[in-house]
């Protein structure tokens, strides 16, 4: 695997001057005495996407079913580090929330000088999940993945792959060529909408998504899918198989939504918060809002579970950057 360039230069500057002092709050707090004013949605994307969607939605049915204030806050740059950092230095007081993607857990080891630590921010809940899809334009012969595959095989290095860099995507696909034995093309983007947009027009043989971003494209016919990367078929593609389906070696793969919280955030509050996030992800009109917008499976999970999911992954996919070599330089 070449090594590759994701990131340049370090996103501490950038931050340092709107990171405030943390604000220590007693640990008697109560969830009683709680919220104090509005509470600040950081979102470390901007506008469009999934991320912000689903940060919207939650929030606003968090607003409608407590009356609590909550205002949303895009904080892009720097693949959600400028972000995540202004939560992780917020004052542990329940009133700074971080609503953000899979790719959150990635910043490690492909930001350098990253400006704050796991250990800062503590995670409320795991939120939801789904699948990435593989997508190519109709005019590409392939029907499966399997198809591109035995195109690979045959034409080592020739087959282009459209991915979004520093990702999910990039890990799996990295993962499936050394467990599976084919090259491709790697072309990376530093966005998701550019990546679809390039394989729309044909620019790259396929993509590795989240599938949020590839169905419309599949329900009108300009993209045709290829596998999806769970451990079972989604609802919005019950005809498309698996990759595990199709006989490679994988890993199922997910993208997903989380609440985060600075670390120290008395215990009270996030049990509150975890009572009101799960009330609202679960309700009948998000559920079904997130489900024909990204296809998201709702787990609403404690911390605990959601602590041992990211620990997992984290795990996982950092075997595979260092496995492949992939650096960020």
């Amino acid at each position: 695997m070449h090594r590759r360039t994701f990131f340049a230069g370090s996103v501490a500057a950038s931050v340092a001057p709107i990171l405030a002092a943390p604000t220590i709050v007693s640990a008697q707090d109560k969830a009683g005495e709680w919220p104090k004013g509005s509470i600040r949605v950081v979102v470390p994307f901007p506008p469009g996407g999934t991320t912000d969607p689903v940060a919207r939605l939650l929030a606003a049915k968090v607003s409608d079913n407590t009356g609590w204030a909550t205002v949303i806050d895009n904080k892009p740059g720097a693949a959600g580090a400028i972000g995540a950092a202004i939560a992780a230095k917020a004052p542990p007081d329940g009133q700074t929330w971080m609503i953000t993607f899979d790719s959150h857990i990635l910043s490690p080891a492909f930001t350098p000088n990253l400006p704050y630590t796991d250990s800062e921010l503590f995670g409320v809940m795991l939120v939801g999940r789904a699948p990435l899809a593989v997508a190519c334009h109709p005019n590409r012969p392939y029907r499966t993945m399997g198809d591109v595959v035995a195109d690979a095989k045959a034409r080592p290095g020739k087959v282009s792959v459209g991915l979004l860099s520093a990702s999910g995507a990039l890990l799996l696909t990295a993962y499936l060529q050394k467990a599976n034995g084919f090259e491709l093309n790697q072309i990376y983007y530093k966005g998701g909408g550019p990546t679809v947009q390039d394989v729309l027009a044909g620019v790259t043989d396929f993509t590795v998504t989240t599938l949020g971003a590839l169905q419309p494209h599949f329900r009108s016919g300009k993209l045709r899918p290829l596998a999806t990367t769970g451990d079972k078929r989604p609802l919005g593609l019950p005809d498309v198989p698996t990759l595990a389906e199709q006989g490679l070696t994988t890993y199922p793969t997910y993208s997903w939504w989380g609440v985060y919280v600075p670390a120290g955030t008395p215990r009270p509050i996030v049990d509150r918060m975890s009572v009101e996030l799960t009330k609202a992800a679960r309700s009948p009109d998000v559920a079904q809002k997130f489900g024909e917008l990204i296809d998201m499976e709702i787990l609403a999970s404690s911390p605990e579970a959601f602590a041992a999911f990211q620990k997992s992954e984290q795990e996982r996919w950092f075997k595979v950057i260092k496995d492949n070599n992939i650096k960020s330089d």
